[in-house]
Formats: C-alpha cells, sequence, structure tokens
C-alpha cells in the first residue's frame, strides 16, 4: 500500500487530475453553478470517502453528483441520493443524525464508511471506461485499507458492484463467492438484497451486499422504497455485529 491510513489517502485523492473529462466538469460545475446555490462556493475536487478510519461496513456508490458532493465535498452530502441514504443510517444507527447537508454539520458515522468508484462528478453522471479504470487504482488503495476491519461491503447500484468485485478479484485473488443458499458463484450478478460471502487465507469472512442506488430515478419510480434501503442496511448491520 502507497499510504499509512485512510486519512493519508484522502489528502492526497482530492490532488487527483488524472481524467481531463473529469477535471474540466467538475470545475465547470462549480464554477457556472446551480442556481439555487449561486452563493455558495463549490468544492470542486475529486470527494474522498467520509466514515471511520477502520470501518466494519463499507458503502460504495458510483460518484459523486455535480450539485451534491461536488458541491459541498463530502460523499452523497446535499442531494437527494444522499438524503435516502443518511436516513436509512440513521435509522439503522450507522449515522449520528438523518441528514448530511455539509462537511461541518456534525454527520458522524459509527462503524462504517462511504466511498465511491468514481470520485470526480462526471457529465450525466456517466463515467466512461477509461475514467472508471484510472479511478480504479485509488479505490483499490482505499478497500486494502479498510480490509483488515472490514465485514460488510455494500454496494449501490450496478456500477459500484462491478467495481467492488474487480478490487476484490485483482487486489486479494477471490474467485469463488458463496450465495445466500450457500452455493459457489464465480460471477456474482447484481440485483437488489443480492448476497454473496467470500473467505480469505486470514481466515475471516466477509459479505458483499447489494442494493439499488437511491438515485431520483429510483426512488422517484418506487423501484426503492425506504423500506427496501433499510433491510440491506439492516442487515449489514447484523453481519457487521
Amino acid at each position: 500500500m502507497k499510504y499509512r491510513s485512510l486519512a493519508s489517502l484522502d489528502r492526497a485523492l482530492v490532488k487527483c487530475e488524472k481524467c481531463p473529462r473529469l477535471v474540466s466538469w467538475r470545475e465547470e460545475v462549480a464554477e457556472v453553478k446551480r442556481k439555487a446555490y449561486k452563493d455558495e462556493r463549490y468544492w470542486g475536487k475529486p470527494v474522498p470517502g467520509f466514515g471511520v478510519e477502520e470501518p466494519r461496513i463499507l458503502i460504495v456508490g458510483l460518484a459523486p453528483g455535480a450539485h451534491g458532493a461536488n458541491r459541498t465535498g463530502r460523499i452523497f452530502t446535499g442531494d437527494s441520493s444522499g438524503d435516502w441514504l443518511y436516513r436509512s443510517l440513521h435509522r439503522n444507527g450507522l449515522a449520528s443524525i438523518a441528514t448530511s447537508t455539509s462537511r461541518d454539520d456534525g454527520q458522524e458515522l459509527f462503524g462504517t464508511r462511504i466511498t465511491c468508484a468514481v470520485h470526480c462528478a462526471p457529465p450525466g453522471n456517466k463515467p466512461s471506461t477509461t475514467e472508471r479504470d484510472a479511478c480504479s487504482s485509488w479505490f483499490i488503495e482505499e478497500l486494502s485499507l479498510a480490509y483488515g476491519s472490514l465485514k460488510v461491503i455494500v454496494a449501490l447500484g450496478a456500477f459500484a458492484w462491478e467495481s467492488v468485485l474487480r478490487s476484490i478479484r485483482s487486489e486479494f485473488e477471490v474467485n469463488e463467492f458463496i450465495d445466500s443458499k450457500g452455493r459457489i458463484e464465480r460471477n456474482p450478478r447484481f440485483s437488489h438484497g443480492a448476497q454473496f460471502e467470500w473467505r480469505d487465507d486470514d481466515g475471516n469472512s466477509r459479505v458483499l451486499l447489494g442494493s439499488y442506488h437511491p438515485s431520483q430515478q429510483n426512488t422517484f419510480t418506487g423501484k426503492l422504497t425506504e423500506a427496501m434501503l433499510d433491510q440491506v442496511f439492516e442487515r449489514a448491520s447484523r453481519f457487521a455485529r
């Protein structure tokens, strides 16, 4: 590992300029702004993870929202996706308060860290394959630093799910997963509520859980309800204990 702690990784991450398109977009959004936030100073940089230094639960999203985390500087903060996520975390005893509006709002996570597969806001919320791969080195490093304490990974959406699987396979050489019925699976498929376990050489087992992303296209249409999201985090809390 290049870094000694998640804190040192985060300090380096915010200086990243690997992807020209993402650098240009995140800075353009920060300058032009949305009318509702015209008097605010946007973050406009890569957004680091947020949470405890030794997490038992790692939550992985897609990328920062252009006017959410790219504005506030905290992952899943300042937009409707974050509203849904932090309310569920609070209901399940994983967050100190039910809202996350800014980096200085007093929010605190318990045994949990939140991050993304891609750390810069992408145009249309769609990073390219090249951008995903460029950012994977940050995610692999983050996963490696958290791995010793980690019990559960919650992937929010198929993009995060695939990023997690690629990283687990490449970094920890995990090729077999066990589904909730005890069957061995080499290529776990994403679905809401999906659950797969793997065992490492360190003698520990860890669990990957899937959830629909709490984006507006899922929450407004009813594809994802608060009860569905709560069920995933209730299960994550149970495995983490």
